[in-house]
């Protein structure tokens, strides 16, 4: 084997095996992260008939979190998902840094580019979702303690 083989052979099982607990707590099918030029995915097949689960419950101290608002014409939903926010990984979506705290942003509010939207909790770290531009905030598409997948649509800000 050549030197080059040899290291682009290393894998991190510590990480493998954190990916697959992931999987397990969250009954999704696969995680994939990406640290510079390394990128690790792990994945199962499911042979069963597709199960549907309910999002997962919020904390018994946080306060019911308001709905999101969503338009209320279904063919305006997918134009304003082009232009959403989008979640970099898979995790659970707050809407406030903290149980009972006032959330990050309100449909109507205004945002400056680097505003925190949400946070996205990912293997117990809090990832912030920062606003990319400047504007308003014209939807929120997740629900507090939601759990959301790689790319899904967060918050639409115009």
């Amino acid at each position: 084997m050549s030197e080059d083989h040899k290291k682009s052979m290393q894998v991190d099982i510590e990480l493998v095996r954190q990916l697959a607990a992931v999987l397990d707590e969250t009954n999704l099918t696969e995680v994939e992260v990406e640290d510079g030029d390394r990128k690790v995915r792990v994945a199962r097949k499911i042979s069963a008939a597709p199960v549907a689960y309910a999002a997962a419950p919020a904390p018994i101290a946080a306060p019911a979190a308001p709905a999101p608002v969503m338009p209320s014409d279904p063919a305006s939903i997918t134009p304003a998902h082009e232009n959403a926010v989008k979640s970099p990984m898979v995790g659970t979506a707050y809407l406030a840094g903290e149980p009972g705290a006032k959330p990050f942003i309100a449909v109507g509010s205004q945002v400056k580019a680097g505003d925190t939207l949400v946070i996205v909790e990912a293997m117990k770290v809090m990832n912030p979702i920062a606003a990319p531009h400047g504007g308003t905030v014209k939807a929120i598409l997740v629900e507090n303690g939601q759990p959301v997948e790689f790319d899904q649509p967060l918050v639409v800000v115009e």
